[in-house]
């Protein structure tokens, strides 16, 4: 049986400073799915020979807490720094996970990646809603090259997947995991197929970030997000055009606590929101250090 397509959006236009953005996550019908709260999608930018990088320089950098915050770069290079001491650049097919916790501040930059000739910039960043535990434990950040993200060939050569997120037929992601996730990339050749057999206990969405798809029986544009029922069933791609394509299908369990969110920060209570406002403007969330040159001092 396959799993029904309950709703279907395209996201709405969200730019930050120079970066243009989709919000795909939240939407008018759902704030949730599994402990995803968030997701931005980062649409490919063809930038020209010549353009000045962009530095980190302070002007972007924002507060969080009560989250992992799961960066996931299609092309492109990722460069990070936050108050807990990291700084590190992540390049194309890699991600980077930071838990906020109880509170960090970062600031962030996308570049093209020196080490193709592509100049594309291309990416997701993903929310994680935190455990109330987890909520209070200290920041933590993970960065991954493309060579640490487990993927795997499908069969008959028709393209490959990639687990992000989570587990998949033995393969396990990096990043850490408080309750069930996943985020899964697969790329199918032109006119090939794949098929993802869903667990009833899982909420599973789907995104088409870049061509069309015939998703259970039914086609969808570029741009599309599709959220499934809760019940048992398969999840059947065809890529019908005559390009590859590319699915992000993300998820996991249920988030059973309460969830406030405001700006930056997504708590259990309208209470803890404040203090997580008033422990930020007390500087309790540290400062960056910069260390880049052209970076802020």
């Amino acid at each position: 049986m396959k799993k029904q397509v309950i709703f279907t959006s395209q996201g709405r236009r969200a730019d930050v400073g120079e970066y243009k953005i989709f919000r795909i996550l939240p939407n008018h019908y759902s704030h949730t799915v599994g402990p995803f709260v968030f997701l931005d999608y980062v649409p490919p930018v063809l930038h020209p020979e010549g353009e000045p990088k962009k530095f980190v320089n302070g002007s972007g950098a924002h507060p969080h807490r009560g989250i992992a915050t799961l960066t996931y770069v299609l092309n492109g290079e990722a460069d990070h720094f936050d108050s807990n001491g990291h700084h590190e650049k992540v390049y194309s097919g890699g991600a980077q996970w930071m838990k906020a916790g109880n509170g960090i501040i970062h600031d962030e930059a996308m570049n093209p990646d020196p080490h193709t000739s592509n100049r594309l910039t291309h990416g997701f960043q993903f929310w994680v809603n935190l455990p109330a535990k987890n909520k209070a434990e200290n920041p933590d950040y993970l960065p991954l090259q493309a060579a640490d993200i487990p993927v795997r060939q499908l069969e008959g050569n028709t393209g490959w997947i990639k687990v992000v997120a989570g587990e998949y037929e033995g393969m396990t992601s990096k990043i850490p995991a408080y309750t069930r996730q996943l985020i899964y990339h697969v790329h199918l050749e032109a006119g090939d197929a794949f098929q993802l057999n869903g667990e009833e206990s899982l909420e599973y969405a789907a995104f088409l970030p870049t061509n069309e798809a015939i998703i259970n029986d039914v086609p969808y544009t570029k741009g599309s997000l599709l959220l499934f029922d809760r019940a048992q069933g398969t999840i059947a791609i065809h890529n019908s055009s005559a390009e590859t394509a590319d699915i992000i299908i993300f998820g996991g369990a249920t988030y059973t606590e309460p969830i406030f969110a405001q700006g930056p920060f997504v708590m259990n209570t309208q209470q803890e929101i404040a203090t997580a406002y008033a422990d930020f403007y007390a500087g309790k969330y540290g400062k960056i250090q910069y260390e880049q040159t052209g970076a802020a001092k």
